[in-house]
């Protein structure tokens, strides 16, 4: 009787391991929260937003005003350039805006060559400012 016991036991563990183990397979079968395809996307949207952001910055240095500014600043551009890709996400976001304003504003004429030629100095500055601070 003893055994008999003890195959019962036995084999209800079994079906308890059996049970067990399909239930975190099932829980598997479900959607996650973040699909692999909208993290996809967002990784590549966040990619795009900061090429535009360093082209922005990029195009307001190599205009004519932008090489002036360097020259005055005694800046290589090489160096300005790959400061550019250092800069932080937000440092960045935050100079391309006012790059994109400043050109706007240069091209309706809001602002004289002048101006312009401040407005990349200080940019300037910001840059090296943010990489002197990391």
């Amino acid at each position: 009787m003893h055994s008999r016991l003890k195959w019962k036991a036995c084999l209800l563990g079994l079906a308890v391991l059996f049970v067990a183990t399909a239930f975190p397979a099932r829980a598997q079968d479900r959607p996650h929260v973040i699909s692999l395809s909208d993290l996809s996307k967002d990784a590549a949207r966040f990619s795009q937003t900061r090429r535009a952001n360093e082209e922005a910055v990029r195009t307001l240095l190599s205009t004519d005003q932008g090489q002036k500014a360097l020259k005055s600043g005694k800046l290589d551009y090489q160096k300005v350039d790959k400061a550019i890709g250092q800069l932080s996400d937000e440092d960045l976001a935050k100079l391309a805006e006012r790059s994109r304003q400043a050109q706007a504003d240069f091209a309706a004429g809001r602002i004289s060559d002048r101006d312009l030629l401040w407005i990349i100095v200080i940019a300037l500055g910001i840059i090296v400012l943010a990489l002197a601070l990391r």
